[in-house]
């Protein structure tokens, strides 16, 4: 999956980007668990799929 594909469904989801560590960005949202996103264009399918759970998604 495309990082930006994954980015767009968290913001939708009402994430937002709180701050970018190296090789990650950290995803906040309020009263939820935040969640990284690793700062590749293509994102591993099992990844992606584990990070939409993690946000509950």
């Amino acid at each position: 999956m495309k990082r930006r594909d994954l980015v767009r469904k968290l913001e939708a989801a009402g994430y937002q980007e709180d701050r970018n560590d190296g090789g990650h960005s950290i995803y906040e949202k309020k009263d939820s668990r935040p969640v990284q996103v690793p700062n590749h264009r293509e994102i591993n399918e099992n990844t992606a799929k584990a990070i939409l759970k993690a946000a509950g998604l």
